[in-house]
């Protein structure tokens, strides 16, 4: 099965990018790790402000599940939690 990529970057060895190309793919990696960086930056960020709500007598893992079901749509949400109650109360939990 041939595969038939762009030529945006090769030289005539399939094994060799251009300079052009080299640049281009320096740059991207470049940037993704300064957004890596960014990333574990944040995320130390959020570890220090989830041990500031322990401190202060928060559950941390009470408080993610109100960011994640924030981050839902409330119709998604209300729907979601209508199929649960239909599951605990044939349970017999509810």
């Amino acid at each position: 099965m041939a595969f038939d990529a762009p030529d945006v970057g090769f030289d005539a060895s399939p094994d060799v990018l251009t300079a052009t190309a080299q640049g281009r793919l320096r740059t991207i990696i470049e940037r993704l790790e300064r957004l890596e960086e960014d990333k574990q930056a944040v995320m130390t960020d959020m570890k220090e402000v989830f041990a500031e709500a322990k401190g202060e007598g928060y559950d941390v893992k009470i408080l993610r599940k109100v960011i994640r079901i924030r981050k839902q749509d409330k119709a998604k949400r209300q729907e979601e939690d209508a199929i649960l109650d239909l599951y605990l109360s044939a349970l017999g939990e509810v």
